[in-house]
């Protein structure tokens, strides 16, 4: 009898209550995930097996049990370090929550953390995480939805996060640097050259891409998908078709779209807009 292979399984929730937060549960096999970023935090906890990623320069491997993070725009992977099943479950809060529940701290009104440590073993924030995943997943009492988030990200925050280390760059190559991010932001849908990029930052092509890469953690024309990516999921979550979505933003065709998607994502963009609009049912799975 020939053995079926694996299912990946990948279920996302879109949480708009809570700030517009997106919660992840997944079992994978053999699934690789591209380098790739988020524009928002993304904090995991991991349920079976080990992962093996990279970020912050250097390969992580994170146990059952244990937590992982990153921060904003970091760049970085995913695998599974050993033979079967990975799970996890996760979540990708933005700056904005944290800004507030910093506010309401008294920490400052612009202050977010930084995540230093890629993954930290803690029993005690690993199992009140999974309880708010468990709650999140099968409760409708919106009050006890808010109480266990805001309660977990800011015993994350004051006890794992630290203020943001700025990148060392020389204060003209930043402000340069920072002009080239917000063209690309600006013209996503647009066939950018390298020239014009480097003619905008003065620099030249070679240096541009070196100085770019240290202080957003990829090439410009990586930099380019992965915003691309970030504006192609809120375009889905406002219920824009996937082909439209695709053209829209510069794509080649739809089948590249798909294939950055997937790399990034571990799921279709036609999955993901359903289960982010509410359509796939609670508890059901994308194989």
């Amino acid at each position: 009898m020939t053995q079926q292979p694996k299912q990946e399984q990948t279920r996302f929730q879109l949480h708009q209550e809570l700030g517009g937060l997106e919660v992840v549960a997944a079992n994978y096999h053999h699934k690789t995930f591209a380098k790739h970023s988020h524009e928002g935090y993304a904090i995991n906890l991991i349920e079976q097996g080990v992962q093996r990623f990279y970020r912050s320069g250097q390969d992580h491997f994170a146990p059952q049990n244990s937590i992982i993070f990153v921060n904003p725009d970091d760049v970085h992977n995913g695998q599974s370090a050993t033979p079967g099943l990975w799970s996890y479950q996760g979540m990708y809060p933005l700056a904005s929550i944290f800004t507030q529940l910093s506010a309401d701290l008294g920490l400052g009104h612009n202050f977010a953390p930084y995540f230093p440590n890629a993954v930290v073993n803690d029993a005690q924030l690993a199992n009140e995480l999974r309880q708010m995943y468990q709650v999140l997943n099968n409760s409708t009492n919106t009050l006890l939805r808010e109480t266990l988030l805001y309660g977990v990200l800011t015993r994350l925050m004051l006890k794992h996060g630290k203020r943001p280390i700025e990148i060392k760059n020389s204060q003209q190559d930043k402000q340069h640097l920072d002009w080239v991010s917000q063209y690309i932001h600006d013209n996503l849908s647009q066939n950018i050259s390298l020239e014009s990029l480097a003619l905008l930052a003065d620099l030249s092509p070679f240096h541009l891409i070196r100085q770019f890469g240290r202080r957003f953690g990829l090439p410009p024309h990586a930099y380019q998908i992965q915003q691309r990516l970030h504006q192609a999921k809120a375009l889905l979550k406002l219920g824009h078709k996937v082909a439209s979505v695709a053209q829209d933003l510069g794509f080649h065709d739809q089948s590249h779209f798909h294939r950055h998607f997937v790399k990034a994502m571990g799921l279709t963009p036609g999955v993901y807009a359903r289960q982010v609009s509410g359509i796939t049912k609670p508890g059901q799975w994308h194989h």
